[in-house]
């Protein structure tokens, strides 16, 4: 088990070579710290007692670490180890359930004093209350213990695409003083662009710091905002809660003296946990939404898109499928409640209406996702087939697979929604004519093209989200003007498109023309691409 052929060990040898020894786990439950960088001295550690133990974060072959204990490793060691291999986050992402535990006893008893000073229940009853929700405390801070882990594994399969959106938020942070680099052990921009071009970026431990700093940053701005007094947020008040107390005391929730900052906390951990730790700062900087702007049309996404069952779904899959086939798949949903955020920051006016925004758009969604793989014709088709294999080979069942799939279509569908309340049709019908429409001027092609621009800084991110969305509000006023030229109660799509044609076939000649030469050929470029997109805005008349 030790790997080693020697006829005995002193006690220190032992545990230096526990600590080298190749296994799945490494728990680190005591006081101490056993593992530190090359680069660091036993001195620096600070932790004379066992410096005669203590290894290097590259001589341990451990698959990953639990640290149960505080500063078993030092930042150093810990990003060592993640850089040879290893899997781990920090103490104090391991311990994060055992602090959670805390704050719920501790939010529990401000509650419930005010009951029992009320006269409204004894110390007693109250003692016996809180033996009886231990349970269901323990699940409500697993299950946010896991979020956030799950957070940090999506984290660092993106780590490398998006190392410079990492350093953007990281410079955000140091101008604002709420982070400093040097203290926290991270990397320098220089040293965060070397390691992009080897092909790497932030660890998980790293990660892990920057993961805490953006929830710290976050809750403070709400914190500072009308968001805790939304109406519409009252449910993640109530919800952080056991059920007894939900049952008991809903009425008093909103008195207790700490609600702004539970309804703050618990939206900032649900938009970071699921939309990652970049999502903020590059909406925010793409549109210069406050954060409670950005957690609103978030919360509003993940309704209207369901999000929510297609994430439990997948996590039911633990130990089912592999880690790698699970992200994959949460990628892909959350990268739908994301777009489909943007898309409510710039078309609808701040301060948005979550329930609202759900009311307007979640009913009309769900059909359209459904309808949506009959719906798609020709290419589009194709690459939903795709799309869908690619997660059934991941071992996604083939009805969750085809959820998933599908979701790329369905943002278009947050254009089409408001198209067919103004014509008074079936938003399927917007949708069949839509995807006739993208075949026959080869837009679907456009799109792909769009979506090949590079993402390797701010402003070239920026400028293919504004193309994707320029392009797509185009689509949709096409679709508008085929559905005038012709039969809006045919149910024929084809037919709807041949009047169309038939209306604009001098200029639609010569647009197609133009298109197929821009869309041919290698990797089109922005200049490209935008003058494509002026071609294609020609078929839209001005009034």
């Amino acid at each position: 088990m030790l790997g080693i052929d020697v006829p005995a060990l002193d006690g220190e040898g032992l545990v230096r070579t526990v600590l080298r020894m190749e296994t799945e786990l490494l728990f680190n439950g005591g006081i101490g710290t056993y593992v530190k960088a090359e680069s660091e001295s036993h001195a620096l550690v600070g932790d004379r007692a066992n410096d005669a133990v203590r290894v290097n974060g590259s001589e341990v072959r451990a698959r990953c670490v639990g640290e149960g204990g505080n500063l078993g490793l030092t930042q150093a060691g810990r990003i060592e180890y993640a850089m040879a291999g290893g899997r781990l986050t920090t103490d104090f992402i391991d311990n994060s359930a055992g602090v959670d535990t805390s704050d719920h006893e501790v939010n529990i008893k401000i509650l419930l004093d005010r009951v029992v000073s009320a006269g409204d229940m004894t110390l007693k009853q109250r003692n016996a209350l809180l033996a009886s929700m231990t349970d269901e405390v323990a699940g409500l801070v697993l299950s946010h213990n896991a979020s956030q882990n799950i957070a940090l594994s999506c984290a660092r399969s993106q780590a490398h695409d998006l190392a410079h959106v990492h350093d953007d938020w990281m410079r955000r942070l140091e101008a604002s003083g709420e982070l400093d680099r040097r203290l926290e052990g991270l990397p320098t921009s220089a040293q965060l662009s070397a390691r992009q071009q080897a092909g790497n970026g932030l660890t998980e431990p790293e990660l892990s710091v920057l993961l805490a700093y953006t929830k710290i940053s976050l809750t403070n701005e709400l914190l500072a905002s009308d968001l805790p007094e939304d109406e519409d947020l009252f449910p993640l008040l109530v919800d952080y809660f056991p059920k007894p107390m939900r049952e008991r005391f809903s009425d008093r929730l909103q008195e207790h003296r700490l609600h702004r900052e539970i309804i703050a906390t618990r939206a900032v951990n649900e938009m970071v946990d699921f939309g990652g730790i970049t999502m903020y700062p590059r909406l925010s900087a793409e549109t210069g939404a406050a954060v409670a702007d950005i957690a609103r049309a978030h919360v509003a996404a993940r309704n209207v898109f369901r999000t929510q069952g297609i994430w439990a779904e997948i996590t039911k899959l633990d130990n089912v499928i592999s880690a790698v086939g699970q992200t994959r798949a949460r990628l892909a949903t959350r990268l739908i409640a994301e777009r489909a955020t943007r898309w409510f920051v710039n078309n609808h006016r701040a301060p948005l209406s979550m329930s609202a925004l759900v009311a307007e758009y979640a009913d009309q969604m769900a059909p359209l996702i459904e309808a949506l793989p009959d719906v798609l014709v020709g290419r589009a088709g194709e690459r939903l087939a795709q799309r869908r294999q690619q997660f059934v080979d991941d071992g996604l069942p083939p009805e969750l697979a085809a959820r998933i799939a599908v979701l790329p279509e369905s943002y278009a569908g947050l254009g089409m929604i408001p198209a067919a309340k103004r014509n008074g049709i079936d938003v399927v019908q917007i949708a069949r004519v839509h995807a006739a429409i993208g075949e026959e001027l080869n837009l679907d092609r456009l799109l792909d093209k769009v979506l090949e621009l590079p993402r390797d800084d701010q402003w070239r991110t920026m400028a293919r989200a504004a193309l994707r969305d320029d392009l797509n509000s185009v689509h949709i006023r096409i679709v508008e003007q085929a559905l005038y030229a012709g039969d809006a109660s045919d149910d024929d799509p084809a037919a709807i498109v041949a009047q169309w044609r038939k209306m604009e076939a001098t200029q639609l000649d010569r647009v197609r023309g133009l298109l197929e030469g821009l869309i041919e050929g290698p990797q089109a470029d922005l200049a490209k691409l935008q003058v494509a997109l002026r071609l294609v805005r020609q078929l839209v008349p001005a009034a």
